[in-house]
């Protein structure tokens, strides 16, 4: 396996092949020669060694950064939101009045939580084609999953409860590559304001600027029960960035779809991204009224609420991008060119000619049964924790079992620690949010399968969707962790004895499920990864490796200056200011400012800038990335994009394509004047 340094500082970068500004750059292939000629500077190895190792990720998709030596996290607000919620109760709900630990003691656990920090990336492509040569359908998956779990096994060794290495890969298979990370598993919250300035204009100013977001929490990563000693943290500029100063965002952008065929742009378009759509929308309303009849019920739907709108807006957004025709007509533009560019090589002819058709016929196959594998083995019908915890269980007690190269990958013994964590989280479960929820999933199912359908006839019987829902979370016992443990210890002896009513659920579908996956893996997932690959080696000869691969959750750079954009006729200026909070809030919800900061609104200056928007090259799982000046300062933190930037998912527009962020002269502002978090100021050395 070869091992590449941090900084290729003789990268060849082909200067026409993106915009300025545009591309999420793997730290081992930096656009040096462009930040050279859009700044003048480029950094060098000591600044992107030290940029790697300051960056944290956030297990469940978000991004954070290391800003004290004792392992102090700041990522944003909604980044932490389900610990936040788990953490409160009726009586002390965290999210409507936030939450500050004055001292470690106070700092309290989040329920399976994890961070990672990026230690070394490792170049394994000749290794898994190797082993996948040749191979079609389930023998191409088998070969594919038994050499990750190989690779994945020998890169964590014996320190799988402080490492973890995931296989990435990257140009849709043109390269895979090893990213071994430390692993913090106890995490602790710091500071989390109230959900009302972190998430001040709601739904109806996402996605939206100028905004008034304190969408900013921390949390501190512990070693041994103690603080974890990092070595590399980012400085906190406390005055913010100025206006068309270079910029950079680290972070870990989750996916993003830029080099698929116009065969799966197109499927997206017309199938996958409509029926979300559909499904999300009823949700959201379905929530809104569940929300609407309690206190309770509105504390607990909280998170699901936020996440579903969140949610709802990136997919309209996606698919109104996908409904542009410049953008569509760009794409079909570049793929007829690269398949006359394999064209007229007879030998990439020969292997790859074919490569787009295979891929769209692979498509339309999965056209066939797509509904019964995502209700099913995608588990929509079974919309609930519980559910979860079960389908945990059952396959994990037949999993575990068998040799690592011959589990599902989300089993093999790298895996296990983190979903042992969720596992056994301690996070509460609401019995009657899950009875929603599991009953609206199963009257979604029955609708979209059909009543007549065998699913519907072994799962409801002659129940209504209502009754079956009480039925099950009535009779389980799986809230309880120490059951939980139970079972997972007992391994299947335990599992086939266990009279849990969603254990005997998962046990009666895990067959037609795995058959389904099965399906999918031979039949349309290796078709689609074995012509992609083929695809990207073909661009590769075509353009070189002087481009960014699209987005896989791991950690990448953007570069970028503090700009607005021209909207329509209007020039939108790249700041707000926190006053501008107090001319914007109307008092009620989603403007209504919480009681801290009515009480403070003497104390601030108005004139601190708030949000700020910036060229940077952004997607979700960005949120929580560090903004960073040119001495990897932190100026400030990035949280949303504005409405262009949902259309980076296949097309970044650098005229109109912006990333959102905190300025850290209001992180500071807000800890000084309204939260009296000297501890946390003295910290990041802010004061």
């Amino acid at each position: 396996m070869k091992r590449f340094p941090l900084a290729l500082l003789s990268v060849l970068l082909a200067p026409s092949a993106v915009l300025a500004a545009e591309g999420m750059w793997t730290l081992d292939n930096p656009p040096l020669q462009a930040m050279q000629k859009d700044f003048g500077h480029a950094p060098d190895k000591s600044w992107f060694e030290h940029v790697m190792h300051s960056s944290a990720r956030l297990a469940d998709g978000c991004s954070g950064s290391f800003v004290s030596a004792e392992g102090l996290v700041l990522t944003n607000h909604h980044c932490v939101a389900s610990c936040v919620q788990q953490l409160s109760t009726a009586t002390e709900d965290h999210m409507r009045d936030g939450f500050l630990a004055h001292t470690r003691p106070e700092e309290r656990a989040c329920p399976a939580m994890e961070v990672n920090r990026l230690d070394a990336i490792t170049d394994v492509t000749s290794t898994v084609k190797d082993a996948t040569k040749g191979r079609q359908g389930e023998a191409f998956t088998a070969a594919f999953n038994a050499i990750k779990a190989k690779l994945s096994a020998e890169c964590v060794g014996k320190d799988a409860s402080t490492v973890r290495c995931d296989v990435v890969d990257l140009y849709h298979g043109g390269q895979y590559k090893i990213y071994r990370y430390h692993r913090y598993q106890d995490v602790r919250l710091v500071f989390a304001p109230e959900q009302s300035i972190a998430f001040f204009g709601g739904d109806p100013d996402n996605f939206n600027f100028p905004r008034y977001d304190l969408d900013m929490s921390m949390v501190r990563v512990y070693e041994n029960g103690q603080p974890a000693q990092v070595k590399d943290f980012f400085a906190f500029n406390a005055k913010g960035p100025e206006a068309d100063e270079p910029v950079f965002v680290s972070g870990h952008p989750g996916s993003t779809q830029r080099s698929l065929t116009v065969a799966q742009l197109e499927q997206l378009r017309a199938v996958t991204l409509p029926a979300t759509l559909l499904r999300l929308s009823e949700y959201r309303g379905r929530l809104i009224q569940y929300r609407s009849e309690g206190t309770e019920q509105a504390r607990t739907a909280n998170a699901d609420l936020f996440y579903t709108e969140n949610s709802f807006k990136v997919r309209k957004g996606q698919l109104a991008a996908l409904d542009t025709p410049v953008l569509m007509a760009a794409k079909q533009a570049d793929e007829a060119a690269l398949r006359h560019f394999v064209a007229s090589h007879p030998e990439l002819a020969a292997t790859t000619g074919g490569a787009w058709d295979a891929i769209a016929k692979a498509l339309k196959h999965y056209g066939d049964f797509r509904e019964a594998e995502m209700q099913i083995e995608g588990a929509q019908a079974f919309n609930t924790r519980l559910f979860q915890i079960a389908r945990t269980l059952v396959r994990g007690a037949v999993e575990r079992n068998k040799p690592d190269a011959d589990r599902l990958p989300e089993f093999n013994t790298a895996a296990l620690p983190q979903v042992e964590a969720h596992l056994f989280s301690k996070a509460p479960i609401y019995p009657a949010l899950e009875k929603f929820k599991l009953e609206f999933s199963l009257s979604k199912m029955r609708e979209l399968l059909g009543a007549d359908a065998p699913l519907t006839k072994q799962l409801l019987g002659k129940d209504s969707t209502q009754a079956l829902a009480d039925r099950l979370v009535d009779g389980s016992q799986l809230a309880d962790v120490a059951v939980r443990h139970q079972l997972w210890d007992g391994g299947e002896a335990a599992i086939r004895a266990s009279k849990d009513p969603f254990i005997q659920l998962a046990l009666s579908i895990d067959d037609q499920s795995r058959a389904l996956r099965k399906r999918y893996e031979s039949e349309v997932e290796s078709v689609v990864q074995k012509n992609s690959e083929l695809i990207a080696q073909a661009r590769f000869i075509q353009t070189g490796t002087g481009v960014y691969p699209d987005a896989t959750f791991t950690l990448r750079l953007s570069y970028g200056r503090v700009q607005g954009w021209k909207e329509g006729e209007a020039q939108v200026p790249p700041f707000t200011t926190m006053g501008g909070a107090f001319d914007r809030a109307t008092g009620a919800a989603p403007f209504a400012l919480p009681e801290s900061w009515l009480k403070a609104r003497d104390r601030i200056n108005g004139d601190t800038r708030f949000d700020l928007a910036a060229s940077n090259d952004i997607i979700g799982g960005n949120s929580g990335s560090p903004l960073l000046n040119q001495k990897a300062e932190l100026v400030g933190l990035i949280f949303d994009g504005n409405i262009h930037s949902l259309g980076g998912a296949y097309r970044y527009d650098g005229t109109q394509n912006r990333a959102v962020a905190v300025d850290t002269a209001a992180i500071t502002e807000a800890l000084d004047k309204i939260y009296g978090a000297q501890e946390i100021l003295k910290e990041l050395g802010a004061r």
